[in-house]
């Protein structure tokens, strides 16, 4: 511990600690990037068990961990090494997005790992790439992906043996001449990036078969591509292009080109006729605008469509047109950007830690981030958000607003209605991107008062109007005015009381912190039923609240009240929210609070279901109680479950958990997970769902388990009154409601029969096809042989459901050989009429850190290859 400078900072004993990093030890593997000490157990395997420790040949760890710095100072160490992960992105930000490593370099000793073929340093903070990399001399994988490399290496083609690179998501601007060095160069992926050209010497990667360009700044490619004869697969969406070369319709093995979204006006007939080109996106057939465009070359500005899996996009300065999967749509008019600039975008789930709701706010979107940040752009960039409608929501109106990073603040929104859709949209226009979401505020009427004065008008109710008489401010100030409508028979609900009336709610704000310099003249209509003839004045009361609504005092008494037939007139030097009530009760202000309370709070209840075909898989969702009948109408064909919980109330971006009780377990590894619980924030307006796959300790095969989903309250809002605050502390008022869960009796499962491999019986397999070579029942038993613990992550990257990685782990519990055989299994079985599933299960075995395997598969294909050319040959085909 001395010799590593460790001390204390591990938090435990040597021992216990070397113990606790050997059973992550499986077999020469040591995956440690998914436990938040990491780094820790492997300075404490290597202080503790040396000797199995220098015999790693396969590591992960991970870049977010504080003791990174003195794990690298091991690595040279590691002569056997032949996999080496060290990424970020496992810790999140305030937004919840994943953060970058703090890797900037590497040790310069690193280039002593002379067995290292697999190096993954993405997601992290390189400038530049360590220079030590350049002598690893049997190198094959290399991922620098998500970093802020803005160049490489100009003797980067020494890496004669790297057959997969990887420098997606960086700042790289061009590429060095050496480049076209790399022989053996199978897969490049340098999609992107802000690459204005490609070297010539790029067309001598013969060997290459998938080359990703996409999303930078290319205006033309080299004709020199064409030489790449074993090329399938051509990415080049989301560039400039202007035009390509009609060599590349003679690539023999070609199978994908994608050009979409870029400025292609015209095609070779040659490409534009091939049923493998994909060209949406581009301005085909227009003509080239001229100098003088008018305001209505807005309208033929080229259109992207940007699919599911894409986070960015390059606007010119000739403006575009940008649509996203999720609806999301852009429109930068010609001159927005002076130069070519790359687009970034993001869907946030709302976190009421940073989306500050104001009283009476309802949120209608998830969060949309733009970047970059604080870049200005010359004309206004339009931005249309789809929200959810809100359809109960009366007296009220929908803005865009923004979070400038210290602040919210709201956008002069426009309202869409697409009739054939039914979907509703909020358009705005910006000059610098952010943070942006959709709410539905109380209306906001507003008006600059002058010297002079001026009379300010409710658009809500036009009976409630406040005057500004002249004199009243030396400097031009901005007020707002809001109103609440509360309905007689609302209030005779809230207060069990037939004869109390309230008038509306007013609340008056102003841009300045000083006071009027005269009193303000202010017309509320009086309460329903109430007028200057039968008005008795001892039951009137005139409220005074402040802006956070948890004080309101009865000022009936320093004010002067006068009256009309229909109105109620006052005068005040500052604003707040003002009330009128008309009751017999004489303490009105404590029931005015929580009056106020109630009406900021939502009726709503829980369900819980459960799949018809698969119990297993749990539905919870909180539902706000006018939406019930509809919603459990929709979903009971695929889920049976209890009726619903009783109804409780909860204010708008409160926090609540789900807890599984009595014999019911989920995954608590889960990022929204806390404590055993899952995590929810009620938005009435948004889906306040989730359905999540949960299992048992009790050994269902002899019996059913009975268990329950209780709901609990969560932090509250700093937003909530105080009264209401103090009622919800401690454990029994925590709890909301509870509901009963059942996991059936297992069935006895296939696999479960007697067979020759372990109790499992496998149906005859064949995947991919004889030109490509097969893969049969006894090479996955070969390759399932290879995978060890990290059998999950496999699972991931081959495209199983974190559902099904869940029941396979709990179906074959305490067997780690059935759960590997069980997954490879049953990924095959759903993809056994898929021509390239090979294809995929290599690409996964890559993606995961096994190179092993995947050189295993690519070996037993050509084997396959070649014996299928052999037969043909023989067959004089």
């Amino acid at each position: 511990a001395e010799l590593l400078g460790l001390g204390d900072e591990c938090g435990e004993g040597a021992s216990g600690a070397s113990a606790l990093a050997g059973s992550c030890l499986a077999g020469n593997r040591l995956n440690l990037d998914v436990y938040p000490d990491g780094c820790c157990r492997f300075l404490r395997l290597f202080e503790g068990r040396r000797g199995e420790g220098v015999q790693v040949e396969f590591l992960r760890l991970s870049t977010n961990d504080r003791l990174l710095g003195t794990a690298l100072g091991i690595l040279p160490h590691l002569k056997h090494l032949r996999s080496l992960v060290l990424k970020g992105g496992h810790a999140r930000d305030e937004f919840g997005a994943c953060q970058r490593g703090s890797l900037t370099s590497l040790p310069p000793d690193i280039r002593n790992l002379k067995a290292l073929t697999h190096l993954d340093l993405g997601f992290n903070s390189l400038s530049t790439l360590p220079s030590c990399i350049l002598h690893l001399p049997s190198l094959r994988v290399l991922l620098v992906s998500h970093n802020n490399l803005v160049a490489l290496p100009e003797d980067f083609g020494s890496l004669s043996k790297l057959t997969f690179f990887s420098a997606m998501k960086n700042q790289l601007k061009e590429l060095p001449r050496s480049f076209g060095e790399l022989a053996a160069l199978q897969e490049l992926d340098l999609s992107e990036n802000a690459l204005e050209f490609l070297p010539e010497e790029i067309g001598n990667l013969h060997n290459c078969t998938e080359l990703d360009l996409s999303g930078n700044c290319l205006s033309s490619i080299p004709d020199s591509l064409a030489n790449l004869k074993s090329l399938r697969r051509l990415h080049l969406h989301s560039n400039l292009l202007v035009t390509v070369p009609a060599s590349l319709a003679s690539l023999p093995d070609l199978s994908r080109l994608d050009l979409q979204n870029n400025l292609l006006r015209a095609v070779p007939a040659e490409i534009q006729t091939l049923p493998f080109v994909h060209l949406r996106g581009n301005p085909l057939g227009e003509p080239e605008p001229s100098p003088q465009a008018d305001e209505s070359s807005a309208r033929r500005l080229r259109r992207l469509f940007l699919a599911s899996g894409e986070d960015s996009f390059t606007v010119t300065s000739e403006g575009c047109k940008v649509v996203l999967a999720c609806g999301i749509r852009f429109c930068f008019p010609p001159g927005a950007a002076s130069e070519p600039l790359r687009i970034y975008f993001r869907s946030l789930a709302p976190d009421p830690q940073w989306v500050k709701l104001r009283h009476h706010d309802v949120l209608l979107s998830r969060v949309l981030e733009l970047q970059p940040h604080g870049v200005k752009f010359q004309q206004e960039v339009q931005i249309w958000m789809p929200y959810a409608s809100p359809q109960t929501l009366h007296q009220r109106e929908v803005v865009v607003r923004t979070f400038s990073g210290q602040s919210w603040s709201d956008l002069r929104t426009r309202v869409e209605q697409k009739r054939k859709m039914k979907k509703h949209v909020a358009h705005c226009r910006v000059l610098h991107f952010s943070w942006f979401l959709v709410v539905s505020r109380l209306v906001q009427n507003e008006c600059q008062v002058p010297t002079e004065g001026t009379l300010l008008f409710s658009s809500v109710d036009p009976n409630i109007k406040v005057t500004f008489p002249p004199g009243v401010t030396e400097e031009t100030r901005r007020v707002k005015m809001q109103v609440l409508l509360v309905s007689a028979e609302e209030i005779e609900e809230l207060t069990a009381d037939a004869g109390c009336r309230a008038s509306p709610l007013l609340c008056l704000s102003q841009d300045s912190l000083v006071d009027f310099l005269r009193p303000v003249r202010i017309q509320l209509p009086l309460p329903p039923g109430v007028t200057g003839l039968n008005l008795d004045r001892s039951r009137l009361h005139l409220l005074h609240g402040d802006l956070e609504g948890q004080t309101w005092d009865d000022i009936t008494s320093e004010v002067v009240l006068e009256f009309t037939h229909l109105y109620a007139v006052f005068e005040v030097t500052h604003f707040s929210w003002y009330w009128l009530w008309y009751t017999t009760k004489k303490y009105i202000g404590g029931i005015a609070k929580k009056v106020y309370e109630r009406l900021r709070m939502y009726q709503v209840n829980f369900i819980a279901l459960q799949r018809k075909k698969d119990p297993e898989q749990v539905l919870l969702q909180c539902v706000p109680k006018h939406k019930v009948d509809p919603v459990l109408k929709k979903l009971q064909d695929r889920y049976r479950g209890p009726e619903p919980s009783d109804m409780v109330e909860m204010f708008e971006g409160e926090q609540f958990f789900a807890a599984f009780e009595r014999g019911i377990h989920i995954d608590t590894d889960r990022p929204d997970c806390v404590d055993g619980r899952l995590s929810f924030i009620f938005y009435s307006h948004l889906k306040n769902m989730k359905e999540i796959y949960v299992t048992s300790p009790v050994d269902r095969k002899g019996q059913a388990v009975k268990g329950q989903v209780s709901f609990y309250r969560g932090a509250v809002p700093e937003s909530i009154p105080e009264d209401a605050s103090r009622r919800r502390k401690g454990p029994d008022s925590l709890w909301l409601a509870t509901l009963p869960i059942k996991l059936p009796r297992l069935k006895p499962r296939w696999h479960e029969n007697p067979g020759p491999q372990n109790g499992f019986s496998f149906p005859p397999l064949n995947l991919g096809n004889a030109e490509s070579g097969y893969l049969t029942q006894a090479n996955l038993l070969s390759i399932a042989r290879r995978v060890g613990a990290d059998w999950q992550n496999i699972g991931l990257n081959l495209g199983l459901t974190y559902q099904q990685i869940e029941r396979i782990g709990y179906n074959n519990r305490e067997d780690l050989h059935k759960q590997i055989l069980d997954m490879l299994f049953s990924w095959a079985q759903q993809n056994s009429e898929d021509p390239d599933c090979v294809g995929k299960l290599i690409t996964a075995m890559k993606e995961s850190g096994r190179q092993d395997i995947a050189d295993e598969v690519e070996t037993i294909i050509e084997l396959g290859r070649q014996k299928y050319r052999e037969s043909i040959r023989r067959v004089g085909l």
